[in-house]
């Protein structure tokens, strides 16, 4: 008579890796916010128009820094006053927008895994670490500006902020 070998569950040692840090921030005007919100309450007690995002420590946004929120399908859903001061757009313009109307890789060589895209496609898609790269206006020629990218959510989204 054959026995029927079952799977077991076993417990994975830790990777001694500390977990990181996280804050929520809102997806407008970047304030931070010291409480999880529940999800009913995500929406920025301070400017009233941001939805509250959560993000690393090492990549959320600093008060009055520029930055987008965009998707796995490189559209924006999200634009910081900063940001549209910055690119000169207003944020129900280009919400639902690809990402490439408003910047570009400042490196025309710059593609493949290190280029912008694909590190914005890298963090929407739910990789934790942060990513830097070099950009430009998509309009303007000349002017070069360094972005971190990261991801943030719910809902798992890129947060790109330019510095």
């Amino acid at each position: 008579m054959a026995s029927a070998h079952r799977p077991t569950l076993r417990l994975v040692p830790a990777t001694g890796e500390e977990p990181r840090s996280t804050r929520w921030f809102c997806g407008h005007c970047g304030a931070l916010s010291d409480v999880v919100p529940a999800p009913p309450a995500r929406v920025c007690g301070d400017c009233g128009l941001g939805l509250l995002l959560e993000a690393r420590d090492d990549l959320v946004p600093q008060a009055g820094e520029s930055f987008l929120i965009v998707d796995a399908a490189l559209a924006v859903q999200a634009l910081s006053a900063a940001a549209e001061r910055l690119l000169a757009v207003r944020e129900q313009d280009v919400v639902g927008r690809p990402v490439a109307e408003l910047l570009a890789p400042a490196d025309a060589e710059a593609g493949g895994p290190t280029g912008f895209a694909h590190a914005i496609h890298l963090s929407a898609r739910g990789d934790d670490e942060p990513h830097r790269a070099t950009v430009r206006p998509a309009n303007v020629f000349g002017v070069r500006m360094s972005a971190r990218v990261g991801l943030c959510g719910p809902p798992r989204a890129s947060l790109v902020v330019l510095e």
